[in-house]
């Protein structure tokens, strides 16, 4: 037995014993994957200590990157939106831009899939490729079709699959336009997050197929969610739990906030629910649905702090802060920011703060909603 094969063979125990791989037809999918040659480009370390984070780049020459490239963790692959480990020396100070995911993830969120043979997938965000190759192994190349925004990382994704005579359908573009018009899947699986769910997934989704992605917010919490596609083209099912945090589509991002409002100006009230309420990750995922295009952060000097919320959108803003051990809120624009969180936050707490694995995620043409 080579060393990688011994490697994977830990991995797979570890993932099965974590309970992310649960079943025989993904173990053998699993172990039919050498997850290192979707890592031969290299990994990005993160250097310990650092702030902001910075990365150095690992060759696969490197100490250690055979043992890395099997274990259970998520490996940066590109930099700054082009950057690779092989385009630098020493270290860099930028946001990462694209990564080979930890791999009981890309299992777990493959059993959560409910496949059955023949079906059709796409998946949406091919990456290195490992996932897709994982695909192939239980579905066969013939069912399964992956779409990667950026053309170099598509590239080396193909080049990897081809080395192990995988040849599904590649296509490169918008994930967010699906595997283009008139296709027609059992099952779709993204391996980036949304902000909201797109219509042409539902489009291409067959009546009762199934949608797996994670929804994220510009409030920065995010989770699996499982859709059932329905006859009148709407969608719903549960929330999976679990904190899951991919990349936002790039898309999707949040845009800059340019300059900031007048936060001096608008109507001034006690709050019924205080900003600290969005230190929660469930709690912030909730009020998402609320101000889906409200981004936060905090001003102030040590003394005077706001908690902001803007509307890059509206140009609504909320603007909270402590009086006397009691929060008042300032809002103005169009949109009373606070009035909507406050009013969505207060019907979760009057369900009991049920946890999220107990919410229903509902999709129409009107928006993205959750219901307990």
């Amino acid at each position: 037995m080579s060393d990688h094969e011994k490697h994977l063979r830990q991995l797979i125990d570890t993932m099965t014993a974590s309970g992310s791989l649960r079943s025989q037809p993904w173990k053998d999918a699993a172990a039919a994957v050498p997850r290192h040659e979707f890592l031969r480009n290299g990994y990005f370390r993160m250097v310990p200590g650092t702030s902001p984070t910075a990365w150095t780049p690992v060759s696969e020459d490197g100490e250690g990157w055979l043992e890395a490239c099997y274990a259970d963790e998520s490996l940066v692959t590109q930099i700054a939106g082009t950057i690779k480990p092989a385009d630098i020396r020493g270290e860099i100070m930028r946001e990462p831009t694209s990564s080979s995911t930890l791999p009981s993830l890309v299992l777990g969120m493959l059993e959560d899939l409910d496949v059955q043979p023949g079906m059709k997938v796409l998946e949406i965000g091919t990456g290195t490729g490992y996932s897709t190759a994982v695909l192939c192994a239980r579905l066969g190349d013939g069912n399964v079709t992956s779409i990667e925004y950026d053309e170099d990382v598509a590239s080396r994704a193909r080049e990897a699959l081809g080395r192990l005579g995988m040849y599904p359908h590649l296509l490169t573009g918008d994930g967010l336009q699906g595997g283009g018009q008139g296709a027609l899947y059992d099952r779709i699986i993204a391996t980036c997050a949304v902000r909201t769910v797109p219509a042409a997934w539902l489009q291409q989704t067959r009546p009762g197929g199934q949608i797996l992605t994670t929804i994220g917010g510009w409030l920065n919490a995010s989770e699996l969610v499982r859709l059932t596609v329905h006859e009148d083209g709407t969608a719903s099912g549960p929330a999976l739990g679990g904190q899951v945090s991919f990349m936002l589509a790039r898309p999707h991002q949040a845009p800059s906030l340019g300059m900031l409002p007048d936060l001096g100006v608008g109507k001034q009230r006690k709050a019924i629910i205080g900003a600290d309420v969005l230190d929660g990750w469930t709690s912030r995922f909730v009020a998402q649905f609320a101000v889906p295009t409200a981004q936060r952060l905090k001003l102030g000097d040590g003394q005077h702090n706001d908690d902001v919320l803007i509307d890059t959108e509206t140009g609504s803003f909320a603007a909270l802060h402590k009086e006397d051990g009691r929060w008042i809120v300032r809002q103005g624009g169009p949109e009373p920011l606070w009035d909507a969180v406050e009013d969505q936050l207060s019907r979760w707490h009057a369900a009991g703060t049920p946890a999220l694995e107990e919410a229903t995620i509902r999709i129409t043409s009107a928006g993205q909603s959750i219901h307990w």
